[in-house]
């Protein structure tokens, strides 16, 4: 039972740790993406 439990929490940390990746990339391309977008409107202007 011990085993599982700590098989459980193991997989619990990673699961989090990958959320945080996802979210932490989702927002390096978001700030990417308004960089290129303020990059064209000076291009424009």
């Amino acid at each position: 039972m011990r085993k599982v439990f700590v098989l459980f929490a193991a997989a619990a940390a990673l699961t989090t740790a990958a959320c945080n990746t996802v979210a932490g990339a989702g927002r390096d391309t978001q700030a990417v993406g308004s960089a290129v977008t303020e990059a064209a409107n000076d291009a424009a202007d």
